[in-house]
């Protein structure tokens, strides 16, 4: 099959369609030229095909788990043994979601495309403690898949711009349906 080089050696092409299809994904549109576009939807509509297909591929567990004691603060609660601060733990169950071998697979063909996303808050305070990683994979299971599971592809949609000012480059939108 044929692609659209876009001008650029394969590693920098490579990272360039990762990074636009994470951001899609991530923010649910972007705004690029006509061929990168054409090109991110093909990687985007794949990567939802295969959330469609594993959405329910999973198993409710119940494990036991060490979880720290917190006070009203949410410092951890410590107590001293032996003249040392050891910090004290209760054991908590919870209920998970363990993948299915597909699922998995599914998830992990996943990261292999998509980039890491971090959460940061808006203000300044709580910039560095308030940043969170965003389970790109969990979200396209959970939230993008359900969506489209009575659609037979054709999830994203391409809206042209205009122009682009500085080289004349069609600029297109494209965004999730």
């Amino acid at each position: 099959m044929a692609y659209r080089k876009l001008g650029r050696t394969s590693s920098q092409r490579k990272a360039m369609l990762r990074s636009l299809t994470t951001n899609l994904l991530y923010n649910g549109k972007i705004v690029t030229t006509e061929a990168r576009a054409k090109e991110v939807r093909g990687i985007a509509e794949g990567l939802i095909a295969m959330a469609i297909r594993e959405k329910d591929n999973y198993e409710e567990v119940t494990v036991k788990a060490k979880v720290a004691r917190k006070d009203k603060d949410g410092k951890r609660v410590k107590e001293v043994v032996d003249g040392k601060k050891k910090t004290v733990y209760d054991e908590v169950e919870k209920t998970i979601r363990k993948d299915k071998p597909s699922r998995l697979h599914a998830r992990r063909q996943m990261l292999r495309v998509l980039y890491p996303v971090k959460e940061v808050p808006a203000t300044v305070a709580g910039r560095k403690k308030g940043t969170k990683e965003v389970d790109l994979p969990a979200k396209l299971f959970d939230e993008i898949a359900p969506k489209y599971v009575n659609r037979n592809g054709g999830y994203t949609r391409i809206v042209k711009i205009g122009q682009r000012k500085g080289d004349g480059a069609m600029e297109v939108l494209i965004e999730l349906v």
